[in-house]
């Protein structure tokens, strides 16, 4: 499982690289909402859940993927960038591993993010 507590696997760029790497992991009525990067690791956000990815050894060829499911959440806060902040922050708790605290760079879909993870909180 990756290290959530390790803050800088969390500056993420939206990129569509990790989006092709998880299509095999998804269900038949999962879709992709969007997909950051850091320089090896990414996460995808679909309508169901939260997949991050973990590159891993030399080659990238080793990978693993953490599932996350939006129906284990209870409680997530987010701060959209600002005039001279652009950077954006989602904290998330799960019920089952605590807080996980992601960190966007440049654009992200952090209103429809929120409107996903409220319908399944409410």
């Amino acid at each position: 499982m990756i290290d959530f507590n390790n803050k800088g696997f969390f500056k993420l760029k939206q990129n569509t690289d990790f989006a092709e790497k998880v299509t095999d992991l998804l269900l038949d009525d999962e879709h992709i909402v969007d997909s950051y990067k850091t320089m090896r690791d990414g996460v995808v956000f679909t309508n169901k859940r939260i997949i991050a990815v973990n590159v891993q050894g030399i080659t990238g060829s080793k990978k693993d993927f953490t599932s996350l499911p939006y129906k284990n959440i209870v409680a997530y806060s987010i701060e959209t960038s600002g005039t001279f902040d652009l950077d954006s922050e989602l904290e998330i708790y799960f019920s089952a591993i605590g807080k996980v605290k992601f960190e966007f760079t440049g654009k992200s879909s952090m209103l429809e993010i929120s409107k996903i993870i409220s319908g399944y909180l409410l």
